[in-house]
Formats: structure tokens, C-alpha cells, sequence
């Protein structure tokens, strides 16, 4: 337990006494006195003198009455507010004003206990007790404040189990943890309310945890009140105060009645699958109930209040947004067509330290002495404010993007390692419907790669598991009349191939271009194949261009977007609404839900709604969550999710019981699937031991209401469109919990780390990858190709996108790769004293924790050995997007705890 202590003593808990009874009050039988034991801490005081005892306040056994009468007792409360939450004077006035003139306004506060009065049937409660803001005035600055509340019970009262809250005062505040006696802690982390906004009561149960079949008879209606309220009824709109949890569709990403160009068909449903959000309650204004429709611009789109951005993580949020402006408009007054690159030098000068007026002396020499040193100083504040830092990918070789190793690692060890797949059969063949979308075959032939596989045949290659690829085709090509229709955007459904090398580095080697037929009997394709001159290499860096286009959207769209944040939600939502605060299972799953619900509204605000950056700068434009629900209808599953089950899916491993994680990787040095694999150990040993100490058997998981609840809504309704399909697990067994929790934590964290906090390192170099082209690639024939015969680095350079555009994608991806200075990592949790009366929990968290650490030294191992090529080398960048810690910052690592940005 002192080892517990001291590891997460750092994150500010407080590990309490595992036998509370051992402190708590000991009444003497004594008629004419009432005395405390000298040698054990006085934790309740009597206050009320009377003639004799009747039971001890007993704070983990069951009541034991000894005399006739109660003795009424005072137990003194502390009540922890964080001041930094209140943000900033306009919201701490209010309180201030209350403290320095006292009014009739004060906090209400209530003990509940966990046993009922056997006279009245209901549960044993405190006297109100009232927190006065005049008897202590807050400290302006300080991070909390801390006030003291007095209860009075009866001495019969028992253990506390829950503590209610009434806000009284004009403003909400947020309310950190009530300790009671130093014996009982509720943690709250909370925003209370005020009453003139008609906030309901708040419930707060105690740190311990209750399956529902455990609870306390004194606390079992207010666990069910407290979910009760969660819910809501399904009506009316949502307020800002508003604590409840329910679904929508996603009816408010379009914006027909501010543009019709902003028209777009509601996502949810038979035409548009998708998982569930978190509802408004306002109903849509257009008439037109299948297209969406938005609320106006200055109102922020609901979620429950508790759900809000901490004042720290707020403040990140804001200075990486006025960062971004600022890089994104200084930029473009300097160049007189935004639309232009006249050379590479040109995207240089984003990163290029930059001299104030090229100050220099008269005779021409630069000053020197002290005015020099000032002029530098201030010259590194402008830069830090307005320069992009260069990003990872080129910080150790500028001209690594031409190159096809740096290419190919990509698809290992990027920001998109999850598309690379194993091939199984060549030529490749699409899925889709050959009367609308042409033949199947692709028109890659065995002439194309046969030069290329070191001496062996394909077929050969295939049965080695020598031959990978990354396949675009049927995923773009429904969309591609549409997207190439679009101004300034062109696009192909590609197909690469790729050859693994006896180094274990892959090498491409084909690149399919296909565009939907003209003549449905003859596709519209064309394949490149590695270059052998210089007109053929300019065609080989657009097609590789074209297939980074491709592969930045899949990210975005289905590997980013979907598959960690939309279809998360629905997770989130019900666990919210059927597992009470006081269940195991919402207790574990807390740390890795925080900030995902605030974060997807503001998505829905900026980034994915109609118009907003994820249309403007990748290559699918307005047809951009018409893509993503594709791949939620047709290729999406939640069994396939957990990391071995995705990677089996892929080809690229294969079960083997031998191996330390059950499978085997067919390119042993895949950065991603190496370290991710032990992370997902990790998490499925953490989640094995804590489930196995709730539920002793199937039955006690078959049998637990609020869990059962919990999932079946979560499908049913959260994932409604996919609700019929036959791929759902079971939940009957603590083996199914156990993968299920596994596979939600290992998508809340490390895969969300993996293919979020790369974005800026990796992408932050346009040639490298970018977003969207803006031109397709020219054949002999065709009009532009003189253009691109004469002057191929120009014709490069405006297919890229505009200046305009990479500077508005640099500033955005760079702050959404960025950690805030109040991130949890994973292994850290600040709430361990919710276990504080669970030894073997607190052990199984401080043995994930020690486990979590080692896992970060073995990957920088990794990271320094030579005979890993993926990750070590010459002008190469170490994997460290799955290395659990970080500082603040674009740091291309560290893993939360949730989905926070």
C-alpha cells in the first residue's frame, strides 16, 4: 500500500485507510461520561451530551444497537472547489460578491446513509447542512479552496453512501471532493448548478463500488433517481446546465438555410449509416426532415454539462486556435496569389527561421552587442508565434519524400499504419456492383511486378507473404465523379502494391489509377510501375502523391473519425445512462471517456460539418462523411476492433498459440502492431483482473441489470443501423467483458494516440503527404501534358494544394496533434481512491502502471536498433506515437486515457 502511495502520490490522491472501522468512533458505555480512546485519532465528535449511548456510528459493519436513546452527532465535512475551473472574473464575481456581502444564498448538502430507518423504510439522513460563502472568502488565484461543513447525525446513522448538493447561489461552481472525517471521500469533479437555471439536486455516491445486486438498501432508490435523471424523458430541447444523456442521428452538419451549397443528407439510417450522437433536442428547422440542418452560429452544441473542457484543457484549446489563425493569415499577406508555389522554396519558408527587415548596420554588417541580442529575442517570440516548427518527418532529411523507402514505411509506421493488408490473391478484384462501376479486374498484370520480386514468382511471392497492398479502389470510386466534379480537387481509386525485402522494409512496386468507365466494358485505369528515366519518375512522385491523397482520407475519414470517435460514442452515452456511477464497470471505464463527448461537438462545429476543414482540405470535399458512412455500412465491426482481431483481418498476422500474444506478425519489424501489441497485453491482464474480482462467474455477468442494459443499448441504439448483424459478441460470460472493456480502452487510448498525435509530425510536410490534389496525372494526349513535359516541378507543385490551403491544414492538424498540460496518460489514473478499500484493484492498477513504464523503455529499445529498418536508421525518425508519456505539446507521443482532442 505505501508503494501504491508513493507511485501516483504524484497525481494528487489520496490512498485512504483500507479498514475504515479501525478509525472509526468508539462511543464509551460510560453513563456519565462520553470518551474517545487516547491512543486512536478522534475522527467524530459528540457534541450533544445525553444520559446514555443507544448504537456507535459504525463505518463499515452493520448497526448494533446497546442502549434506548440516539446521540445526535456533528461530523465535520471538507468541500474541495477548484477556483481554476470558475475561469475568470465574470463567473468568480458572483461568489465573491455573495462572501463579502452575505445574503440568504448557500449551498445545501445532505449525508444519505446505506442503511434505511426500519421505522420509516427510507434511508437514514443527515440534517441539511448549508456551505456559507461568507464564513470564508474564496482566494483569487488560488487553484481551490477548501471549506469546512458540519453534519449532524444520529449515532445510528451507519456508513455514508451518498451525499446530495443544492446549489442556491447565482452561479455554478465546480465542486472537486467532500471528505467526510478523512473516513469517506466523495469524488465529484463536477459543475454544480445554480438554482435560478432550475438545476435539479445533485447525487453523489461514495467511492466504493456496488454491482447492482450489492447495493446498499439505503442508497438503491437513489442510484435508480440518479440514472433516472441521466435519461431524461426523450423531450424537449437541451440547456446548457442540462446533465442528460440521449441520441440523435447527425441532423446538424448541413447548413441549407446560410448557403445552399451547404445542403447535405442526414448521416443515421438506412441510406446514411452511422452511430448514434448525443441529442439536442432541438428539432431540425429545415423542412426537408433527410437533409440536415444546423443551430445558429453562436450557440454551441450540447452535451451535458459535466462533459465541458477543463479550464487548462480550455485554455490549450484556445492558444493553439489563435496560433493557428495567426499562421494561417500572416502567411497569406505575403505572396500576391495565394494559389501558387513557384518552388519548393516556397514551402520552405513556412519553417525558415525569419529576420525582422534584415536589419542591419549602415555599412551593411548586421549590429552587434546588445541591440543584436534584443532584436533576437524578440525575433524568436515572432517565429514561435507565427512559423510552423518544422515536423518530424523532415527534421532529419529534407528530401526524404521523394524517396519510395520513405514512402513505404509510411504504411508501417505513420500516421495510417491500420490500411496496409496482406494479398491473397492477385490481380485484385473489387466488390463492387459490375453493372454501375465497370469490370472487377484490376488491370494490374503479372508483367507489371515480376521484375520486381527478387527472382520469384508472384505466385510465389503470395505463398511467402512477400506481397502487400494498399487498396482505395472500392472505397473511392463510387465517390470519384462526384469529388473530380469539384473545383480544384481530382482523384483517382488507387491501388498499390508493395514487395517485402528480406530486410523486412517494404519496397512499392506497382500503382493502379483507375477512374469510373466511360464504356462500362473497358475500365479507365493506368498502372506505374517503379521509374527508369526522368520523365517516368515525375509520374511515379504524382502517383505516389495521389495515393498519399487517398490514404490522408481513409485516415481521416474511417480509421480516425469512425472508427475511435463516432463509434465510440454510443459506448459512452450508455454507459452514462445505464451504469450507475457507483458500478465497477463505469468506475474502470470513466478515465477513458473523458473530454470524447465535448470533443465530437466541437467536430461537428469546425471540422466535419458542411464547409468545415475536413471538407475544405481533403480530397473527398462535401462527399467526406458520405465515404465514412460507407465503410461504417460495409466494412465496420466491432469484433474486429481489438488489435490481434484487426491485424488477423488484415493478413498480416496469424494465430499462433506459441507466441507471446497469441499471433504471429508476418513483417515482424511493424512498428505499430510491435508496440501496440504490448499495450493491448497490458490493458486485456488489467481488465482480466478487475472484472474476474467482480464477477466470480457467467452467471454474475448474466445476471448484473445495469450491464446488460448497458450493452444492449449501446447496439441497439447507439448502433442502430448495425443492430441486425450476426458479428455482434455476446456479453455472458466475464471472458466476453473482459475483451469487450479491452477493445474499448485499447480505441479510447492507444489506437486514437496512434493515428491522432502523428498528424502534424508526419503530415505537417505537404509534399509528403498530401491532403488533396488538385490535378490528375497526364497522359501523352491529353492537353496539360506539354505543360507538365516542360516544367514537371511546376505541374507538381499545382497539383498540391493551394498555399492558402496547406497553411489553414498545417494550423489546424498542429493543434489537433497537440497534448494540453492536463492530459491523463494511460497508466495513470487520479482517482485510484475510488479503490481505496480494495487492495488487489489498487495492486492490479499498480502493477499496470510498472507494466505501462516498462513498455516505454522497451520501445525506445526498439527505437535504437539497427536491425530494426522501420524505426532506426540513417535520416530516419523513431516510432514513438504509442510511447505512453509525454510532455505538453506537438510531441508525436504519449497515449491518454480518452479520446481528448
Amino acid at each position: 500500500m505505501a508503494m501504491t502511495k508513493k507511485i501516483f502520490g504524484a497525481f494528487s490522491i489520496e490512498v485512504f485507510n483500507p479498514n475504515p472501522f479501525s478509525r472509526a468512533l468508539h462511543l464509551s458505555r460510560c453513563v456519565q461520561q462520553t470518551k474517545f480512546p487516547t491512543t486512536r485519532k478522534k475522527i467524530l465528535q459528540l457534541r450533544k451530551g445525553v444520559r446514555a449511548p443507544a448504537v456507535a456510528l459504525n463505518l463499515n459493519g452493520p448497526v448494533k444497537a446497546v442502549a434506548e436513546k440516539l446521540v445526535a452527532l456533528n461530523v465535520t465535512a471538507l468541500v474541495t472547489l477548484r477556483n481554476g475551473e470558475m475561469g475568470n472574473a465574470e463567473q468568480i464575481m458572483p461568489l465573491l460578491f455573495d462572501a463579502f456581502k452575505p445574503t440568504q444564498r448557500f449551498t445545501v448538502l445532505q449525508l444519505v446513509s446505506t442503511e434505511i430507518d426500519p421505522r420509516t423504510m427510507e434511508p437514514k439522513m443527515s440534517k441539511e447542512a448549508t456551505l456559507d460563502w461568507s464564513k470564508k472568502k474564496p482566494t483569487i488565484g488560488a487553484e481551490r479552496n477548501t471549506y469546512k461543513v458540519e453534519f449532524i447525525v444520529d449515532s445510528d446513522f451507519g456508513v455514508p453512501g451518498a451525499i446530495t448538493v443544492s446549489n442556491k447561489y447565482r452561479r455554478e461552481f465546480f465542486l472537486e471532493s467532500i471528505t467526510i472525517e478523512g473516513v469517506v471521500q466523495f469524488v465529484c469533479n463536477s459543475w454544480i448548478q445554480a438554482e435560478m437555471v432550475n438545476a435539479k439536486k445533485r447525487i453523489f455516491f461514495s467511492n466504493k463500488a456496488y454491482l447492482p445486486c450489492e447495493t446498499p438498501i439505503g442508497l438503491k432508490e437513489l442510484r435508480d433517481e440518479e440514472l433516472r435523471e441521466l435519461r431524461g424523458d426523450g423531450k424537449g430541447q437541451r440547456i446548457p446546465s442540462d446533465r442528460i444523456y440521449d441520441y440523435d442521428v447527425f441532423n446538424d452538419l448541413g447548413d441549407p438555410e446560410n448557403e445552399i451549397e451547404y445542403e447535405r443528407p442526414t448521416l443515421g439510417g438506412e441510406k446514411n449509416p452511422h452511430p448514434r450522437r448525443c441529442r439536442t433536442g432541438r428539432p431540425p428547422s429545415n423542412k426537408d426532415m433527410n437533409m440536415e440542418s444546423r443551430s445558429p452560429s453562436f450557440m454551441p452544441i450540447y452535451v451535458p454539462r459535466d462533459e465541458a473542457l477543463e479550464k487548462g484543457k480550455s485554455d490549450a484549446f484556445n492558444l493553439g486556435k489563435l496560433k493557428g489563425i495567426l499562421r494561417n493569415i500572416i502567411p497569406s499577406l505575403t505572396v500576391t496569389d495565394s494559389n501558387v508555389f513557384k518552388g519548393f522554396s516556397d514551402l520552405d519558408s513556412l519553417y525558415n527561421e525569419r529576420t525582422l527587415l534584415g536589419m542591419k548596420s549602415p555599412d551593411g554588417m548586421h549590429m552587434k552587442h546588445s541591440l543584436p541580442k534584443m532584436i533576437h529575442k524578440l525575433q524568436e517570440s515572432v517565429e514561435e508565434i507565427f512559423k510552423f516548427d518544422p515536423p518530424k518527418i523532415i527534421s532529419r532529411d529534407t528530401s526524404c519524400w521523394l524517396r519510395d523507402d520513405q514512402f513505404s514505411r509510411q504504411a508501417l509506421a505513420g500516421i495510417n499504419p491500420l490500411s496496409i493488408e496482406r494479398i491473397k490473391e492477385f490481380p485484385p478484384v473489387s466488390k463492387l456492383d459490375r453493372p454501375i462501376y465497370g469490370p472487377q479486374e484490376s488491370a494490374l498484370k503479372e508483367e507489371h511486378i515480376k521484375g520486381h520480386l527478387d527472382g520469384m514468382s508472384v505466385q510465389q511471392a503470395i505463398e511467402e507473404n512477400k506481397l502487400f497492398i494498399l487498396d482505395y479502389h472500392d472505397m473511392y470510386l463510387p465517390f470519384l465523379n462526384q469529388i473530380n466534379s469539384l473545383e480544384d480537387r481530382k482523384a483517382y481509386a488507387t491501388r498499390t502494391i508493395f514487395f517485402l525485402t528480406p530486410m523486412d522494409t517494404l519496397k512499392p512496386i506497382a500503382i493502379e489509377l483507375s477512374l469510373p468507365p466511360v464504356d462500362p466494358n473497358s475500365p479507365s485505369s493506368q498502372v506505374l510501375t517503379p521509374p527508369t528515366d526522368a520523365t517516368t519518375n515525375w509520374l511515379w512522385q504524382l502517383g505516389k502523391a495521389h495515393v498519399c491523397s487517398n490514404d490522408s482520407g481513409v485516415h481521416q475519414l474511417v480509421h480516425h473519425w469512425l472508427r475511435t470517435h463516432a463509434c465510440m460514442e454510443p459506448f459512452i452515452i450508455a454507459a452514462h445512462r445505464q451504469l450507475s456511477a457507483m458500478h465497477p464497470i463505469y468506475k474502470f471505464l470513466d478515465p477513458h471517456m473523458r473530454y470524447t463527448l465535448k470533443i465530437n461537438a466541437l467536430a461537428r462545429e469546425t471540422l466535419i460539418n458542411a464547409g468545415g476543414i475536413i471538407e475544405t482540405d481533403f480530397t473527398p470535399g462535401k462527399f467526406c462523411m458520405q465515404i465514412s458512412c460507407a465503410a461504417y455500412r460495409d466494412w465496420w465491426r466491432f469484433d474486429l476492433e481489438g488489435l490481434p482481431a484487426d491485424l488477423i483481418r488484415r493478413g498480416v498476422a496469424i494465430p499462433d498459440p506459441t507466441q507471446a500474444h497469441g499471433i504471429r506478425l508476418l513483417i515482424e519489424d511493424y512498428p505499430y502492431a510491435a508496440d501496440g501489441l504490448l499495450i493491448w497485453s497490458a490493458i486485456q491482464k488489467l481488465a482480466q483482473s478487475y472484472v474476474n474480482y467482480y464477477y466470480q462467474d457467467a452467471s454474475a455477468v448474466c445476471s448484473d441489470t445495469e450491464l446488460q442494459a448497458w450493452y444492449d443499448e449501446s447496439v441497439n441504439v447507439g448502433h442502430a443501423d448495425l443492430r441486425h448483424a450476426s458479428w455482434w459478441p455476446k456479453l455472458s460470460s466475464p471472458d466476453d467483458l473482459i475483451s469487450m472493456l479491452t477493445t474499448i480502452i485499447w480505441l479510447a487510448s492507444a489506437q486514437h494516440a496512434a493515428l491522432n498525435f502523428g498528424q502534424y509530425p508526419y503530415g505537417g510536410h505537404v509534399p509528403t503527404r498530401p491532403p488533396l490534389m488538385r490535378q490528375l496525372i497526364p497522359k501523352e494526349n491529353d492537353p496539360g501534358y506539354m505543360s507538365f513535359f516542360k516544367n514537371p516541378q511546376g505541374y507538381f507543385l499545382s497539383s498540391l494544394p493551394s498555399w492558402s490551403q496547406i497553411t489553414k491544414y498545417m494550423a489546424v492538424i498542429d493543434i489537433i496533434s497537440s497534448h494540453s498540460p492536463d492530459e491523463e496518460y494511460l497508466g495513470v489514473r487520479k482517482d485510484l481512491s475510488t479503490w481505496s478499500g480494495d487492495p488487489k484493484i489498487l495492486e492490479a492498477f499498480y502493477d499496470f502502471s510498472m507494466e505501462i513504464k516498462s513498455i516505454e523503455n522497451e520501445i525506445e529499445k526498439r527505437n535504437s536498433d539497427i536491425s530494426l529498418r522501420n524505426r532506426c536508421g540513417v535520416g530516419i525518425s523513431p516510432y514513438e506515437l504509442l510511447i505512453p508519456s509525454s510532455g505538453p505539446g506537438v510531441t508525436c507521443r504519449g497515449v491518454p486515457n480518452s479520446i481528448t482532442v
